[in-house]
């Protein structure tokens, strides 16, 4: 009986890693022939390529600080451990100047590396799959150019059973389905436009949405915009299409590109991860793709309508909020002004500010501990920053502000406690 049960359990393992395996293979076709990029004289093309490259910001992932582009070596933290970045530059023994634009496709489109090697969605391949054939030939032939770099990759350094390559065909065959970006033709050439930039290459959805316990991201793959908690970062990307958090269903369009392309606008300021995302990719897109972005951002449904919160108005919830009055008016009064109209876009308004009225209290934690810095661009040389207040006062006194800043000039959201405070001290800032 033993034997026989060992037998029908070998049998169920190959009958499960036969159809991983041919699942894993599923999407290995080149694609369609480029249209575009075959008709481009080879500087052309190398140029659309770098265009795309900052579109993608490729090289937040594959430069580490302070060293050389694209040669790869920075430790992306996941739940599960570090995926650490491979090399892309020219090399032909440790990046990828070996690799043909057929290999190039494969891996934005299938996620499966020249080797046949399926790569971590820690490479958001589960957007760029949706990348034209056309874009991917422009970005091979720029990776081409890039100056090599001998650097060879390092393991990376995930626990088990997340290192093992049957784990990730059994999540690639749950999650990951690869896909082309289809126009609607129900709607304009901006709203397409800014659909294949958001939904592909800017690979919004990989910070902006929630993930399961697997880290797949809750939704069609590069729809979903929900917002979610960036756990290892400990900053809270917005709901994108939630007029509570971050979405931009009432705003003037002016308003949206000025925001995306210098990080700052009448109605609010970029900070953390998304300030590096303005500085090193977005202020670099032509207008017109920035205006296609807002478009689709813009017209995102709107989700429902947040409850409203019920305030504690017992005698120790209103001496917590009064003890932090005081503090603002000791630290922040001179910059935000007394009744949180700030003096934007230098100083951002306070009321009605809705970093500070979502659910999600973190990035008011983190700002408040660690400063709040926009980014340098183009439009905004000379940006004004927010000072780090971790050193001035304790877990207690910073849940007090926060918590009366989400009180005040109208805004209501719940309270924070120390606890709240004290899981994010320790997080740098990035």
């Amino acid at each position: 009986m033993k034997k026989i049960t060992l037998a029908l359990a070998g049998a169920l393992a190959l009958v499960v890693a036969g159809v991983l395996a041919m699942l894993a293979r599923t999407g290995d076709d080149p694609g369609p022939p480029p249209t575009i990029t075959a008709k481009l004289a080879p500087a052309e093309k190398i140029a659309r390529g770098a265009y795309l490259a900052r579109a993608g910001d490729c090289m937040a992932c594959h430069t580490t600080r302070g060293g050389q582009q694209y040669a790869g070596g920075r430790a992306l933290k996941t739940p599960f451990g570090s995926v650490i970045s491979p090399n892309i530059t020219s090399d032909k023994a440790t990046g990828i100047g070996g690799w043909s634009a057929d290999d190039f496709w494969l891996a934005l489109h299938n996620g499966k590396s020249k080797d046949g090697r399926l790569l971590y969605p820690a490479f958001p391949y589960t957007n760029y799959t949706r990348i034209t054939r056309d874009d991917s030939d422009a970005l091979h032939a720029y990776f081409q150019t890039v100056p090599a770099v001998s650097r060879a990759n390092q393991p990376h350094e995930l626990r088990f059973p997340y290192d093992q390559q049957f784990m990730l065909a059994a999540w690639r065959a749950l999650y990951f389905k690869p896909a082309v970006f289809r126009p609607e033709t129900g709607q304009s050439v901006d709203w397409n436009r800014g659909a294949y930039l958001v939904q592909g290459l800017g690979h919004c959805s990989a910070c902006h949405s929630q993930r399961n316990t697997l880290g797949a991201v809750s939704g069609k793959s590069g729809d979903s915009l929900s917002g979610g908690l960036i756990p290892v970062l400990g900053w809270y990307a917005p709901s994108l299409n939630a007029d509570a958090e971050a979405g931009l269903g009432d705003w003037r369009p002016e308003h949206i590109t000025a925001l995306l392309k210098t990080g700052v606008s009448p109605r609010a300021t970029v900070f953390g991860p998304m300030a590096e995302v303005v500085r090193e990719s977005l202020q670099y897109l032509d207008d017109s793709d920035i205006n296609a972005m807002g478009v689709y951002l813009r017209a995102l449904p709107a989700q429902g309508v947040k409850p409203e919160f019920e305030r504690d108005g017992g005698a120790q919830a209103t001496a917590f909020l009064t003890a932090g009055a005081k503090l603002y008016e000791k630290h922040c009064v001179d910059c935000h002004g007394a009744g949180g109209a700030g003096m934007p876009p230098g100083y951002p308004p306070l009321a009605g500010n809705r970093a500070l009225t979502m659910e999600q209290a973190v990035n008011p934690i983190r700002i408040v501990l660690n400063g709040g810095f926009a980014p340098g661009t183009a439009g905004n040389p000379r940006p004004y920053s927010m000072p780090p207040f971790s050193h001035v006062l304790n877990d207690t006194e910073v849940a007090q502000v926060v918590s009366y800043l989400r009180s005040a000039w109208g805004n209501n959201a719940p309270p924070v406690d120390s606890n709240d405070v004290n899981r994010y001290r320790a997080i740098p800032l990035d």
